[in-house]
């Protein structure tokens, strides 16, 4: 049941992240607007991706707004990596394929390899469970 809601998740996350694109690109679309985009994307994603995650697949409950705070930061730290990968592909397909809406499709791809890899990256080092530490 945890990889059906961490995928139903992980589309969730995803569609933030490219509505924020594409509402981005609404506003701006200048130089640096797919940089600027991903950036905003990202940041919304993330937001929703670290609730979802730390309540209904870690069952983590922190005990105030420090430590929330410090588990955000550290499951941010956690993207780094996974982010260059989504990032890396998006900005891939958008350069190589002609295709306006090529960018998304890359967006796609790179955020559903980035979410494979943060989940074993959140389950080891961010929500640390008891019997793994045991």
């Amino acid at each position: 049941m945890t990889v059906i809601k961490y995928i139903i998740f992980a589309l969730i996350s995803t569609l933030f992240n490219l509505v924020f694109q594409y509402f981005s690109f609404e506003l701006y679309s200048g130089f640096g607007s797919l940089y600027s985009a991903m950036f905003f994307g990202t940041l919304a994603g993330l937001i929703v991706k670290y609730i979802l995650d730390k309540k209904f697949i870690f069952y983590h409950v922190v005990e105030n707004k420090k430590e929330d705070a410090k588990k955000f930061a550290l499951y941010s730290l956690m993207g780094v990596f996974t982010t260059l990968i989504f990032w890396g592909t998006e900005i891939t397909f958008d350069t190589l394929l002609q295709d306006p809406n090529a960018k998304y499709l890359g967006a796609v791809i790179g955020l559903s390899i980035g979410y494979i890899i943060k989940y074993f990256l959140d389950k080891k080092f961010v929500f640390i469970y008891k019997e793994d530490t045991e």
